[in-house]
């Protein structure tokens, strides 16, 4: 039986269609009209209950639904009136009859009233509020979710909240707008209605006197008919142009019409006295006295009674209020210092998202967090860090399409991505006539520039040779990239501690306890370890690093210098790193740079520093500009390799002006590795 009525609008348009095509028996239509004044007067009545429009959203859509039925009826009866001498029904037959009163005149101009009234003064004027209300909500948007911002900034509201009030805005804007169109229907209905009742009254003449019939008999029977009819279809298109009028000024209403009304109308008594005590004057013009007295003795009545209520209502809330403890919820929440000292905790690493990318972290309609997932599994893979959790959160400070990552709760990075498109990266040889209209981007992750094309094109952009990247995967690459050069800023030294049990539990009788602390505290050795993934180098040859350690750090103080010794350690690492094919494609430094900075090394107790003088760091800074910029379009990434010695203060140099430069030793790459140079840094 549920299921029968999960569908039951697919059968009222199956039934619309039917009275569009098939005669019906008199008995269904009387059933028919029946139904539709009651389904008119319901929905009026609704209207007046609801204290706001969007209560009743599907109020456009019924309002189709409801004057199809009203168009499919009229069509069924002017088939039969046609067809069946005048006769549609009893409904229409006893309206008619009770309305002409024996005058087709007196008829035809009440109805004729009923139409103008509903055409010109109520269906007009609920259009005309209809396309205002629509036009000042969506002017009033971005005005709203300011405010909605500018309360969630300051405490005032949480997150759900605000995020209730921007989804509330946009239903206004979308019922409005909705209602701006669907106020046509009224207004075409009752245009029709006076076309359907012309038609039924002069096809009747017609066929009643091609049929023998008398002129005054066929105006008696068709003209009954005919105010039936049309009755029949206008008193339910008053209502429901009532109703219409009542959804589309209900915007400014804190509870449903009877409600305002009464509290309303009992705010002012003052103001019924006074109508009260003019009214009287009407009898010196000639109003009948009874009449008068008797509406002028009710409205005096009711202001004294009313102005007595307001008046003992004012004296209540001037007696002395009872102290009572009133506790919010968050106040009592945050009375706890616990609580308190929960708020300043810090997120390793987090994504805010705008509200019309939440779907795409909704784990019924998305794979991110999966995707999440693997990507921590990845970098533990190639780096040998696990990465902290990523606490994933909605933010009404950002762009509907934007998202923001955040590490230790400061931004690193801004994007914006199009849920309902893809981000095509267009291919180097590709014809300007193949080219597919979108909508211009840059690839956030790596800075190319890059369309976002809608779904309708994906297959053309294929064949085209564009390459397709989904918004989640747009995301999840940024945010790999991003974490890739920020992972030493990750490494914790609790997290430390943690890779340090891990090889133990592994391994019993590893060398971990020999080194830490008794070698090198966990300080140091997460300085070491900070410094490997700052270029980029996977730290997950734990025993390999602590050997090496072992071995060099009873006599070398400099953590840097260490860095290099235990590089040196994992070469192999590193060859596989940055080479492809057994080969690397590197710039080298010319003799005349590497004897300045060897030359210009001071050592002291805390370490070694360059003494460069500014002009020769402009030059080195320049000569090192032109060569990468000669080899980027050659090798993705630019690999810059060194002696041993020079290497560290060559990276410390670049550093300032081109921090994701990889500088490589000599001594870092196996030797079975090929090197191919591309280019000689020169002053």
């Amino acid at each position: 039986m549920i299921k029968v009525f999960n569908n039951a609008i697919a059968y009222f348009i199956i039934l619309i269609v039917i009275l569009l095509i098939v005669p019906l028996p008199t008995q269904l239509m009387d059933f028919l009209f029946i139904l539709n004044l009651s389904l008119s007067l319901i929905i009026l009545l609704i209207t007046m209950s609801i204290t706001e429009p969007l209560e009743f959203s599907i109020y456009p859509s019924l309002l189709l639904l409801t004057t199809l039925f009203r168009l499919g009826l009229n069509v069924s009866s002017t088939r039969s009136i046609l067809t069946r001498n005048g006769y549609a029904g009893e409904v229409i037959k006893t309206f008619g009859e009770y309305v002409i009163k024996g005058n087709v005149i007196v008829g035809l101009v009440i109805f004729l009233i009923i139409v103008l009234v509903q055409f010109i003064v109520i269906t007009k004027g609920a259009e005309r509020v209809a396309e205002v209300s629509a036009r000042f909500t969506l002017d009033a948007m971005p005005g709203k979710q300011m405010a909605i911002d500018a309360d969630l900034s300051s405490g005032i509201i949480d997150e759900s909240q605000a995020k209730e009030r921007r989804e509330k805005i946009q239903r206004e804007a979308d019922f409005f707008g909705s209602m701006d169109g669907a106020s046509k229907f009224v207004k075409g209905d009752a245009i029709m209605s006076i076309i359907i009742t012309l038609i039924n009254l002069l096809g009747g003449l017609v066929v009643g006197i091609v049929n023998g019939g008398s002129f005054q008999d066929v105006i008696h029977v068709y003209s009954i008919a005919t105010v039936g009819d049309g009755l029949m279809s206008q008193i339910p298109a008053l209502l429901i142009s009532i109703a219409t009028g009542m959804v589309v000024t209900r915007s400014a209403s804190k509870a449903d019409l009877n409600t305002e009304v009464i509290r309303q109308f009992s705010a002012q008594p003052r103001v019924l006295i006074i109508a009260g005590a003019v009214l009287p004057l009407m009898m010196f013009i000639g109003f009948p006295p009874a009449a008068v007295l008797s509406v002028s003795a009710l409205l005096i009545g009711t202001g004294l009674m009313l102005q007595r209520r307001t008046r003992t209502a004012a004296q209540t809330a001037e007696a002395p209020p009872q102290v009572t403890e009133e506790v919010t919820s968050e106040v009592s929440y945050y009375r706890n210092l616990d609580n308190v000292y929960g708020l300043l905790n810090v997120d390793a690493i987090s994504v805010a998202f705008g509200y019309s990318l939440l779907p795409l972290v909704d784990e019924k309609n998305g794979n991110f967090l999966d995707r999440v997932v693997m990507l921590r599994k990845q970098f533990a893979d190639d780096m040998g860090m696990v990465i902290p959790a990523i606490r994933l959160k909605d933010s009404g400070s950002l762009n509907p399409n934007q998202y923001e990552i955040l590490l230790r709760g400061e931004s690193v990075a801004i994007g914006e991505v199009l849920v309902d498109h893809y981000l095509g990266l267009a291919p180097d040889n590709l014809d300007p006539a193949s080219a597919i209209e979108g909508i211009d981007t840059v690839e956030p992750a790596f800075g190319m520039p890059a369309v976002w094309i809608s779904e309708d094109k994906k297959l053309r952009a294929e064949m085209a040779g564009y390459t397709l990247i989904d918004p989640t995967s747009v995301i999840i690459t940024h945010l790999s990239e991003l974490i890739n050069r920020h992972a030493f800023e990750l490494l914790t030294r609790q997290e430390v501690k943690h890779m340090l049990e891990n090889l133990k539990k592994n391994d019993p009788s590893t060398i971990a306890d020999d080194v830490v602390p008794d070698v090198v505290t966990t300080g140091e050795l997460q300085h070491v370890l900070k410094n490997l993934l700052r270029e980029g180098v996977p730290i997950i040859d734990m025993e390999i690093i602590l050997e090496t350690l072992s071995d060099y750090a009873p006599t070398v103080k400099d953590s840097d210098m260490l860095t290099e010794y235990v590089r040196q350690s994992l070469k192999r690492t590193i060859t596989r790193r940055f080479s492809a094919a057994g080969q690397i494609k590197v710039i080298t430094l010319d003799s005349e740079i590497e004897d300045a900075i060897l030359k210009s090394i001071k050592r002291m107790e805390g370490g070694a520093y360059l003494t460069l003088e500014p002009e020769m760091i402009q030059r080195i800074v320049a000569g090192t500009k032109d060569q990468i910029d000669k080899v980027r379009k050659l090798v993705q990434e630019p690999i810059i390799l060194t002696s041993p010695v020079v290497r560290i203060y060559y990276k410390k140099l670049i550093d300032q002006f081109y921090p994701n430069v990889t500088v490589l030793s000599f001594n870092d790459l196996d030797p079975s590795v090929q090197v191919q140079s591309f280019g000689v840094v020169k002053v």
